[in-house]
């Protein structure tokens, strides 16, 4: 507890940041996610090859590379912005393609007739796809969302390593002024189980909710 309460104001204020890192890396993940499902599922074959790309790149590339790629390379080849505004950058794009995958399961989970009912209306891909396919979606995308955003949330510490201001680099602050370190971790790991908790009890809930429902 001496160690917690010693570096009380750099506890809550590295959490504070990874925080806020994940609240903005979430939302722009799920927003470009979405695109991406939709560019997956759409009847262009060249729409459909850049988001088969976007996510083989993205998936396959462990995200300490594509971190690593912002903090360094990208300030070299274009122009530099804060080490936490790359962050974001990095686990947005690296996270929207894990969720394109959950979107886009989830749209193969509508039965067909549902688009080609829209379609006999007159309906294009667009408003077929916004007004009729993905509100049917969502019961059964929003809970495996949930676990990419839980992943997310664990993965914010690997920023730790590029200078960004968060949670994960607690116990180097810790160690600096010589205090436990393995204290300093299990503090940590705590302080991420009391973030974690309220997302794994609010997927559950939406899946006992939504099952009853269907």
């Amino acid at each position: 507890m001496d160690v917690l309460l010693d570096n009380l104001n750099q506890f809550l204020t590295r959490f504070g940041g990874t925080i806020g890192l994940f609240v903005l890396s979430a939302i722009a993940s799920l927003v470009l996610g979405v695109l991406l499902a939709a560019l997956r599922v759409s009847p262009v074959p060249a729409m459909r090859a850049v988001g088969t790309g976007y996510v083989t790149l993205l998936r396959n590339t462990p995200l300490t590379l594509v971190l690593f790629f912002f903090a360094l390379g990208f300030p070299r080849i274009f122009f530099d912005l804060p080490f936490f505004v790359l962050a974001v950058i990095g686990l947005s794009l690296y996270t929207a393609a894990f969720v394109c995958e959950t979107v886009r399961g989830g749209i193969s989970t509508v039965p067909e007739g549902q688009a080609e009912a829209a379609r006999a209306l007159g309906l294009a891909f667009l408003p077929t796809l916004t007004l009729v396919v993905l509100p049917q979606a969502v019961r059964t995308v929003v809970p495996p969302l949930t676990s990419v955003q839980i992943a997310l949330l664990k993965n914010t510490t690997v920023a730790a390593g590029f200078s960004v201001f968060e949670a994960g680099g607690f116990y180097r602050a810790v160690n600096e002024q010589g205090g436990s370190t393995l204290v300093a971790l299990l503090w940590v790991a705590l302080g991420f189980v009391i973030l974690v908790v309220p997302l794994t009890v609010l997927q559950r809930r939406l899946e006992k909710r939504w099952s009853v429902a269907r």
